[in-house]
């Protein structure tokens, strides 16, 4: 399961030591006549053509002493770079320091901060959950608290970034943030010490005896080894193996870091080629593979996907339906089938390039796209499961009646965070994940089990057996890219 051997790769990979130096008046070597696009890399010169560096420079000032506004050097520069790298591909970006600071937080799954998760809620920016056993939760701080200003500055509800930002901070130290309470007449105050906040991206429930569900929500370093203790601790709470079987949820999961996507697909099969990877760098060419061992132990297996479900999510998903492991459901995935490297450069700068384009195990292209269910949900069943739901809910709740249910709709599942965010007219982000790994016997992550048709299906397909177990053609090598 470690794959000690293997090239480090991650989606959003944190190499070392790779510096990138441009120059642009000064030093700068200059040859006369432009590289032709079919030379083969190797041999096309590393300095940039004179023609080219001179139109640069004439954009350059042009815009310094022409412009309406004065804009200084360095911000010129570095929108220069922006450009020139986001004209890439969509996925590869010029990052600052801060850019830079939440993609290693994203990938080591950890960071200095308070431990809550908040919402920007009708204006407000409000507490979702603290953190168990985190800063804000030993000093008091609930759930619907509205956070009004951080070390007495007020918050900007506009800007949710900014907030997190100022939460978040240097081990040990301390900040002050004041809240409104419910009920509560007066302002609180709460002094809270930074501490090391565990981002967990794995989510479990124990459905019935023998069956168990599972959600990722991203992929991070901290995923695998997440999983495992979650899989122990629903055989435990079982009390046996899941012969019944496990749901695994990838649904608006937008993907992370490659290795914890490869090691979570190896988690489930013992043998075979996961993903395999193209690139035009010596090092961005490799093959990772399965080791042995199934922690399911051949138990029947169903992953739910869709339009959500990208990069690392896609690697997963790929390598199990291809190797006959598991029953994919729901609807076509996003289709990122390219790896990149974040390169740091100098002064707390970074480039997140597309280094590679990867492979399932048969040796196919997702990118673009995407990856076919095996058993394909019509977004219309999803809505229709659900306006059927909210009637029976509100007969429920209608005069006269016993009350089963808060009444109300559920809030919308779309393929995306932002989609959702716009449909609540409400931005979610996140400062830490809730401690509570376990979540709601009816709570798939997307709405309620008895309103989430896709999770039902899933569930219904494991029961009547036609969910795939441990494959019997497992696929040993790939078509090399």
């Amino acid at each position: 399961m470690s794959h000690p051997l293997r090239p480090v790769r991650v989606l959003l990979i944190l190499a070392t030591g790779i510096l990138l130096g441009v120059g642009l008046s000064v030093g700068l070597s200059v040859q006369a006549d432009k590289s032709s696009d079919t030379e083969p890399a190797s041999k096309r010169s590393t300095t940039l053509p004179w023609q080219d560096a001179r139109l640069l420079a004439e954009v350059l000032e042009h815009v310094r002493s022409e412009y309406v506004d004065d804009i200084s050097d360095q911000d010129l520069i570095e929108g220069a770079i922006r450009g020139m790298v986001a004209d890439l591909d969509p996925h590869s970006a010029f990052l600052d320091p801060e850019e830079l600071d939440e993609i290693r937080i994203s990938t080591a799954g950890e960071y200095s901060g308070v431990g809550i998760e908040v919402a920007l809620d009708h204006g407000a920016v409000k507490v979702v959950s603290p953190l168990e056993g985190g800063p804000a939760a030993r000093a008091g701080v609930k759930s619907g608290d509205k956070i009004l200003s951080v070390d007495d500055s007020p918050v900007n509800a506009a800007d949710l970034d900014d907030v997190i930002e100022r939460m978040r901070g240097k081990l040990g130290s301390s900040v002050r943030i004041t809240v409104a309470r419910e009920q509560v007449p007066q302002p609180l105050h709460f002094t809270l010490t930074r501490s090391n906040v565990q981002v967990h991206s794995v989510k479990s429930q124990l459905l019935e005896p023998g069956l168990g569900y599972v959600k990722i929500t991203h992929f991070s370093e901290t995923t695998t080894p997440d999983l495992q203790a979650a899989l122990q601790s629903l055989r435990k709470r079982s009390g046996g193996e899941l012969s019944g079987g496990l749901v695994l949820d990838l649904r608006d999961n937008p993907g992370g870091v490659l290795e914890a996507g490869v090691d979570v697909a190896d988690v489930f099969l013992d043998q075979g080629v996961i993903v395999t990877a193209n690139g035009r760098a010596a090092d961005a060419t490799f093959e990772m593979d399965a080791e042995p061992g199934d922690d399911l132990h051949g138990a029947p297996l169903i992953v739910l996907v869709n339009g959500g479900s990208a990069s690392a999510s896609e690697i997963v998903a790929g390598a199990l339906q291809d190797h006959h492991r598991a029953t994919l459901v729901g609807q076509q995935t996003y289709g990122k089938g390219s790896v990149q490297t974040v390169m740091p450069l100098s002064d707390g700068y970074a480039i997140k390039l597309t280094t590679s384009r990867y492979f399932t195990p048969s040796g196919a292209s997702i990118n673009k796209t995407g990856i076919h269910p095996d058993v394909v949900v019509d977004p219309k069943d999803i809505v229709g499961e659900r306006s059927v739901a909210q009637n029976s809910r509100a007969r429920d709740n209608a005069p006269g009646k016993a009350s089963s249910g808060q009444a109300g709709a559920d809030k919308p599942s779309g393929d995306s965070a932002a989609a959702t965010a716009a449909n609540d007219k409400a931005a979610t982000a996140t400062s830490d994940r809730s401690a509570d790994r376990d979540i709601d016997p009816m709570t798939s992550g997307t709405g309620e089990l008895a309103t989430d048709y896709e999770m039902r299906l899933a569930v219904r397909l494991l029961k009547q057996g036609a969910a795939k177990d441990k494959s019997t053609h497992p696929i040993r090598q790939s078509r090399r890219p």
